[in-house]
């Protein structure tokens, strides 16, 4: 079984990016099916499952959560109950013991005992807002948020998943050492970086699977 599991900015092309490796790999994609499952599971909006987890995540939970679930309030426990059981979710994805690329959700993290190969994606400010902008522009015009809103999501993000990834591993989310492979796409058509990400995957899946089986015969 191979992971791949891809950590991005907000607009820097990483969900595009996992979609068009997974294609090319031939392995299971995970994304908002994850969100969609648990949805389903809990008879709750799949947008309102998707808020829930993007603004009241691990940030606003206490490190002792697993010890103190009871005494958290209604509200407070639905969210810890949702972060937990889509936890499960992930960890349930590996289980099934399918080739798999799953996007977000600090997937690397939850199954760092698989040994995925990790991505991360990332992108300079404006190169990020010009792809954030285009996508408004498919929305119907009443709908389309102002450059200047696009601006104050991209850093609320930023820092609500920084926030995140620092209370799972005590590390700031810039820090390199946590990943196999970092991607700039500021300046490359995402079709073209999917392609020499995908022969970067398999070299190294390649390289490991050497390396194990050189073990065995020791």
């Amino acid at each position: 079984m191979r992971i791949v599991t891809i950590s991005r900015q907000f607009g820097s092309g990483g969900r595009e990016l996992g979609r068009r490796l997974a294609d090319q790999l031939g392995f299971d994609y995970y994304d908002k099916e994850i969100i969609e499952t648990l949805a389903q599971e809990q008879g709750l909006d799949p947008d309102h499952v998707r808020y829930v987890l993007s603004h009241h995540g691990w940030q606003n939970i206490q490190l002792t959560w697993r010890n103190h679930f009871s005494h958290l309030g209604f509200d407070h426990a639905a969210r810890t109950h949702l972060m937990i059981r889509q936890r499960e979710i992930i960890r349930e994805i590996a289980q099934a013991g399918n080739d798999c690329l799953i996007v977000g959700r600090d997937a690397d993290v939850i199954l760092q005992e698989y040994h995925p190969f990790r991505i991360c994606v990332c992108a300079d400010m404006a190169s990020r807002l010009a792809r954030c902008m285009a996508y408004e522009k498919k929305k119907p015009e009443e709908q389309r948020l102002t450059e200047k809103d696009i601006l104050r999501n991209i850093r609320r993000i930023d820092k609500n998943r920084s926030h995140t990834r620092e209370i799972l591993t005590g590390k700031r989310r810039g820090d390199a050492s946590m990943f196999d492979l970092i991607i700039n796409g500021s300046s490359w058509e995402i079709p073209d970086l999917s392609m020499a990400a995908a022969d970067f995957v398999l070299k190294w899946f390649d390289h490991l699977e050497s390396g194990n089986k050189r073990g065995n015969e020791l």
